[in-house]
């Protein structure tokens, strides 16, 4: 280690606030939160325990303490409305367990582990605890993959408030059942010219709905508000998905800034329905760091990619916090390739040369980094160095190309947590694979 190595490691050591485990470890955290009224808690993998459960604790007193409501997190928008109703004691699930069974898709451990179980049974006892008239904290997602399920919801909802305007859905949408269940194949075919598009459709079912927004809300009171509101973002996520799976076929850049873009959409959309029901209500969001911290931070962004973070920065500046996690080695649930099982992987130590390996050189095993400030450290650790993301597929053989990019940490998050030994995150169904885990590097010749 050189000299300047050695002089940022030991800025490092000496500006990290040492994670104890203790009950107010977290408080310096709230005190850089402030009166933020977004909240966005990353993770640098799909996949680790701690981070799910940090994130989790940390939202927790930010629910507790400072007012905070909504959680909005990287997940289908149908499957988290139905923990949604849960936790607010609506709906037919009975408890916890069954409200996370609609995370039937891959990456199912990603919502379906035992962490987010804990999560959601404590979001219902704390809204059960509530007095009448205060606001209860609810749970919604914020992504476009389910565009099949959203379809089937606007139609149940149709069905019940206006069988007529369901028959004209169902026509519209009939514009997909060629392809089957999977958008993928709709996407290829619409996107290479092989097939018509759904466009206009989608498009035409959004209006419709939309243009009906009065009298279907009205006839009930709040809980037709709320349906409507479920409905209308089923068919704006319809329209944007069918967008998305198009642009999946025309380069990685289209279909991620369509993406972001549909989350910071909804994002916004959940601002708006608040703001007349809880105004000033604050928002945490849960999702992987490449969401969260500012795009333009990162080679990424210099090659045109945006995302839901910066989004929330240039709208919400002062009001928002970004929050990243980190970690130096371990193991990680995530699979090998897409649709593959969920595999209980080791996690290599970090690079050197990495934002993770600087850390781990500091020697503290959990600590709190606050970059806000303008001091030599934060100037420091502006130079891009490589930063690691690990999302739902780990390539541990082909790491550097896979999982490795260029960043400027202090531009990218207020604030960074770092684990520098992680554990996998524990999915309700666990595969044999998981099971069973990867074996040691040594393998054979270790045993």
């Amino acid at each position: 280690m050189n000299a300047t190595e050695t002089l940022l490691t030991d800025l490092v050591h000496d500006a990290a606030i040492p994670l104890t485990g203790a009950a107010q470890d977290y408080q310096p955290l709230l005190d850089l939160i402030g009166d933020a009224r977004f909240v966005l808690i990353g993770e640098a993998s799909h996949g680790t325990h701690e981070f799910y459960r940090e994130r989790a604790q940390i939202t927790k007193r930010l629910i507790q303490e400072k007012g905070f409501s909504i959680v909005a997190v990287e997940a289908d928008w149908p499957d988290a409305y139905r923990i949604n109703r849960f936790v607010r004691g609506q709906g037919t699930d009975s408890d916890a367990v069954d409200a996370l069974a609609g995370f039937r898709r891959f990456p199912a451990w990603m919502w379906r582990n035992a962490d987010v179980l804990d999560f959601v049974g404590w979001l219902r006892a704390h809204n059960d605890s509530l007095a009448p008239g205060h606001a209860q904290a609810g749970f919604y997602g914020l992504d476009l993959y389910s565009m099949h399920a959203s379809i089937e919801a606007v139609l149940e909802y149709l069905d019940k408030v206006d069988p007529e305007g369901a028959r004209r859905a169902r026509h519209r949408y009939s514009c997909f059942e060629n392809f089957g269940e999977d958008p993928q194949e709709y996407g290829y075919s619409a996107g290479l010219g092989l097939s018509d598009t759904c466009e206009r459709e989608v498009i035409e079912q959004l209006i419709d709905l939309e243009r009906r927004a009065a009298e279907y809300a009205r006839r009930d009171g709040r809980i037709a508000s709320d349906d409507f509101f479920y409905a209308e973002q089923n068919a704006r996520l319809v329209r944007n998905a069918e967008e998305y799976y198009r642009a999946m076929f025309r380069g990685r850049i289209s279909s991620w800034n369509l993406r972001d873009r549909h989350m910071g959409e909804t994002l916004d959309a959940l601002v708006d329905y608040f703001e007349l029901r809880e105004p000033g209500a604050k928002f945490v969001v849960w999702a992987h760091n490449s969401h969260l911290g500012d795009a333009r931070a990162t080679q990424m962004g210099r090659q045109g990619e945006l995302n839901l973070g910066q989004l929330v920065r240039e709208r919400y500046g002062k009001e928002s916090r970004l929050i990243g996690f980190s970690t130096y080695t371990g193991t990680v649930t995530a699979a090998s390739n897409w649709g593959g099982a969920a595999e209980r992987k080791r996690v290599r130590p970090a690079l050197p040369q990495s934002y993770e390996g600087l850390f781990h050189e500091a020697g503290i095993p959990r600590f709190l980094l606050k970059l806000t400030d303008a001091s030599r450290l934060a100037q420091i650790l502006a130079e891009p160095m490589l930063e690691r993301a690990i999302g739902v597929i780990y390539l541990p053989e082909n790491e550097l190309a896979s999982h490795y990019f260029y960043a400027s940490l202090p531009r990218q998050f207020d604030a960074i947590l770092h684990f520098d030994q992680t554990r996998a995150v524990e999915p309700l169904e666990r595969t044999s694979e998981w099971n069973i885990g990867e074996p040691a590097e040594t393998f054979p010749s270790g045993i």
